[in-house]
């Protein structure tokens, strides 16, 4: 049975390369099947926070986003936020980390990991 969940037609995230390929070696690593949840929260230096985590399951209410064999869970309440981003993983000097580029986002703090709308 087709998973009826999963977000085909128009993404309203979408996932960078760099991203579905650390998904996967997160996955590879952990031995089992794992899905990354993009989760939002109220709080950090902005007003609302991005969280990142690995799942074994999804929930009802979740929207799952494919990209190369990974999936990228959303639920509603998140997804209203960050609609139309983009799902990144960038290695840089500070470190390596999961990065949401949010068009709905007005003013970020100096680490990226909370904004306002």
């Amino acid at each position: 049975m087709p998973d009826t969940n999963i977000a085909e037609a128009a993404p309203a995230i979408g996932i960078t390369d760099s991203a579905a390929k650390r998904i996967s070696t997160l996955a590879h690593a952990e031995g089992k099947p794992v899905m990354l949840r993009v989760l939002v929260s109220g709080g950090g230096c902005a007003g609302f926070q991005y969280s990142f985590a690995l799942e074994e399951t999804q929930n009802d209410d979740d929207k799952v986003f494919e990209k190369g064999g990974v999936k990228v869970l959303v639920d509603d309440v998140s997804l209203d936020l960050i609609k139309g981003s983009e799902l990144d993983f960038v290695e840089d000097l500070i470190g390596s980390y999961f990065r949401m580029n949010n068009p709905n986002a007005t003013s970020t703090c100096g680490c990226g990991t909370s904004f306002a709308v």
